[in-house]
């Protein structure tokens, strides 16, 4: 089981993941949502510095541990090892979250995908939000128009810093 991520110190200078962008994802009229990023693990530990800070519900999904509250790293959700069985606890529970979930590519096939069709197009889970974190988030066809795509640019070496005595950037 991986270690839930954390903020390494390249990635402390620049935050993406701040309170506008979480009501961004909560207010959204979607309930499906793709991050685009380079930065996985960086993402996700901004997340969970969020979730820390303000008590938000933020939710990690992982193959080996199901999904795993980020703010309580001991709370887990029982039965949701599969990725099907965590989408029909997304569908079905009561609970107001963001779901994370990384390296899904390999789950977007049926059953998974009617899942997250029903998860897309539901009014009663509006509180409850899937948002996939990665590089490439390629969705099966027709469920590019039920996803909102939030990208993430990194913005690199932008700061200007002292090497042997001069300022460069």
């Amino acid at each position: 089981m991986q270690p839930h991520p954390s903020i390494n110190d390249s990635a402390a200078a620049e935050v993406f993941v701040t309170p506008a962008l979480f009501d961004r994802i909560v207010e959204s009229s979607r309930n499906l949502i793709a991050i685009r990023t380079a930065n996985t693990p960086d993402v996700i530990a901004q997340f969970r510095v969020l979730a820390l800070r303000t008590g938000q519900s933020v939710y990690y999904w992982q193959d080996e541990a199901g999904i795993t509250s980020l703010r309580e790293r001991d709370l887990r959700v029982p039965g949701s090892k599969r990725a099907t069985d965590a989408l029909r606890y997304i569908l079905q529970s009561p609970q107001f979250g963001i779901y994370l979930f990384s390296d899904f590519a390999e789950h977007l096939r049926p059953p998974n995908t009617g899942l997250l069709r029903q998860i897309a197009r539901s009014r009663v889970v509006a509180g409850r939000k899937v948002v996939f974190v990665g590089e490439t988030i390629a969705m099966p066809e027709g469920m590019d128009a039920l996803v909102e795509v939030i990208s993430h640019q990194p913005v690199a070496g932008t700061r200007p810093r002292l090497r042997d005595g001069r300022w460069v950037t």
